[in-house]
């Protein structure tokens, strides 16, 4: 049972950490885009985009990687003109000036047209390309990258809908697991494996160190320098660096976890500030980060990938703190209640679009973070009595789930219309 459990651990940090470059929602779009065009052989005359409600959300405000632009008409024009599907969330690493030109150009021709499925629960992008009497049509479902259709002429070419596959994604598995097989694997897994763990680290402190000489960066370091900052102040000023740099369009990539490049940097960034600061060899640094996001897809399996609740600073700050936790010699207790300290210290926290006021949300998580692992590590830990925190760490994971989905349907309409209303 461990081996299968251990495989399938693997499989999924293998599907959920990936590269992206950009704030997933546009590139979500962009990947479809792209695909849509390729399909279709040639540049279309009308591009017809439907997207859920978070889609349209995360999307509203943030940054184009490589352009001042922000948005969805942007990320859909880029990925016309010089889009390639096939590097996934990486789908416009090739841009150059002149493509941002020539997708401006694109922008103001009006052929990009974007609306709301307002229908459509979870994760959705649809894209309709037309010239002349082609048309083609791509679908991507419940994950960033996740292709589900792609038509030309209502024929179909793939369908991944129609295969005879579970209809369990390998995200949703993780829920029959329990916090302990999540640290037993991060503890006994052969370091040499985690090839992946360690490409993340390499590849979030590269955004960071772009982020440190940004005005945020500046500010947030009060001209302390980073050789004279203590464990709690790094930790969170690398976070939230590098959450500014990304959200405003930095041409890096990030190591993204669950569909999320600020998820990826709030459950890597924290521990690996706290290992080096405090001397943890890189080794153990590399398994708290793995313990860490490995928790931030547990907590992700039941708020959704996308939700009312700002998954950066509860999801992927519930990792970071139990990571920090093991990280510091924690047992399985603590960090069981550095996850409970965490979810009734953030559970509040909602998400109101990507963007780069996103940083100071993360520095709020990573502050919150540290805090819930030091109070475990002391023994302290927040009653089951009180508010959505249970008795095991599973049950108050899932109390978040529930408050997250049941309990908020109709926030992401309220902040949506708020947002909308002031684009008016």
């Amino acid at each position: 049972m461990a081996i299968m459990t251990n495989s399938l651990l693997f499989d999924i940090l293998k599907d959920q950490v990936t590269p992206a470059l950009g704030c997933t929602e546009p590139i979500a779009v962009a990947l479809a885009v792209a695909k849509a065009k390729e399909t279709l052989g040639s540049l279309p005359e009308r591009l017809e985009i439907k997207v859920d409600r978070n889609i349209f959300k995360n999307a509203l405000a943030v940054g184009i990687p490589k352009t001042k632009e922000k948005g969805l008409y942007m990320a859909a024009a880029l990925a016309l003109v010089a889009g390639k599907s096939k590097y996934k969330l990486e789908v416009l690493k090739d841009i150059t000036e002149e493509d941002i030109l020539e997708a401006g150009k694109i922008v103001d021709s009006n052929i990009i047209h974007v609306d709301i499925a307002k229908e459509k629960i979870g994760l959705y992008v649809e894209v309709t390309a037309i010239s002349g009497k082609e048309e083609s049509k791509v679908i991507i479902k419940d994950k960033h990258d996740n292709i589900v259709l792609v038509e030309k002429n209502g024929e179909v070419i793939f369908n991944q809908e129609a295969k005879n596959t579970d209809k369990f994604s390998l995200r949703e598995s993780i829920k029959g697991m329990k916090i302990r097989d999540l640290a037993e694997f991060a503890t006994q897994v052969e370091v040499s494996s985690l090839e992946l763990v360690d490409e993340g680290i390499k590849m979030n402190k590269k955004m960071a160190e772009a982020g440190m000489d940004s005005k945020y960066g500046r500010a947030l370091s009060g001209g302390t320098l980073i050789d004279e900052m203590n464990y709690r102040e790094y930790a969170k000023y690398l976070t939230a660096v590098a959450s500014y740099a990304r959200m405003s369009g930095y041409p890096l990539p990030v190591m993204s976890c669950a569909g999320s490049g600020n998820h990826g940097l709030t459950a890597i960034l924290p521990v690996v500030a706290v290992g080096e600061k405090k001397g943890i060899s890189y080794d153990k640094i590399v398994r708290a980060v793995t313990l860490s996001l490995l928790v931030t897809i547990y907590v992700k399996s039941y708020t959704g990938t996308l939700s009312p609740v700002c998954g950066c600073g509860v999801a992927a700050g519930v990792g970071a703190g139990a990571g920090v936790t093991y990280m510091l010699g924690g047992n399985l207790e603590q960090i069981e209640g550095s996850i409970k300290n965490m979810i009734g210290t953030m559970a509040g926290i909602i998400c109101d679009g990507g963007k780069p006021g996103c940083a100071f949300k993360l520095a709020i998580s990573v502050d919150a973070a540290l805090e819930s692992a030091l109070m475990a590590l002391n023994g302290v830990v927040i009653s089951p009595d009180d508010g959505i925190v249970d008795e095991t760490a599973e049950k108050t994971i899932q109390n978040l789930g529930k408050v997250s989905t049941d309990g908020m349907i109709n926030t992401d309409e309220t902040i949506l219309e708020v947002m909308l209303g002031k684009c008016r």
